[in-house]
């Protein structure tokens, strides 16, 4: 039940980029958003790792893993805000969206457990989903090239020293930059509106 309540956090950041495309937002006011978020994060963190704050609800959304470390939705809030900050909408969006919905599509088609890597009919299925986000904003191409990093980054989570790099942290960072190079490969322009 954890698990679901996670995958449930997780898709719930669908509706700041969902506020934007729906043009509640501006682009311009979705970045301010996402920069607040990072903040209020950064205290709630602090609070919890230098403080002791222990809230129930971190035993129930956090891992293991991440409790001596800055848990996910850290990194997941500081990712998304790094992407919107140094991106373009039609790559920005497209790749935040890989982590809203792809990423928790693939944890419940999994086992949901750390692991190294993931069964190859999840990858399919990421990779497929990705896709399918990413290719109203860009052309085929480039579509292709975030999804497979995305589809990567979602995969194989490396442990350095100790420390595992959470796919919170690396799944837009790497769709974004995959995009862009795809888009600079190509030479397509970007079939979404960049305001």
């Amino acid at each position: 039940m954890g698990e679901l309540k996670r995958r449930a956090v997780h898709a719930s950041g669908t509706a700041l980029p969902a506020a934007y495309l729906l043009d509640l937002i501006s682009y311009e006011q979705f970045r301010w958003l996402l920069v607040a978020g990072s903040v209020v994060v950064c205290c709630l963190e602090a609070l919890r790792l230098f403080v002791g704050l222990d809230w129930r609800l971190y035993d129930e959304l956090t891992r293991e893993y991440e409790q001596d470390n800055l848990a996910g939705y850290a990194l997941y809030t500081f990712s998304g805000t790094a992407v919107a900050l140094v991106f373009q909408p039609a790559i920005a969006i497209p790749a935040i969206l890989m982590l809203t919905i792809a990423d928790p599509l693939s944890g419940l088609l999994g086992s949901g457990e750390l692991q190294s890597m993931k069964e190859l009919s999840v990858i399919a299925v990421t990779f497929a989903v990705c896709f399918l986000i990413a290719f109203p904003f860009v052309a085929p191409v480039p579509a292709v090239c975030g999804a497979f990093a995305a589809t990567l980054a979602d995969g194989v989570k490396p442990v350095v020293r100790g420390y595992v790099i959470d796919d919170n942290l690396t799944i837009p960072i790497a769709a974004a930059v995959a995009i862009t190079i795809g888009l600079r490969l190509t030479a397509h322009g970007l079939p979404f509106a960049s305001g």
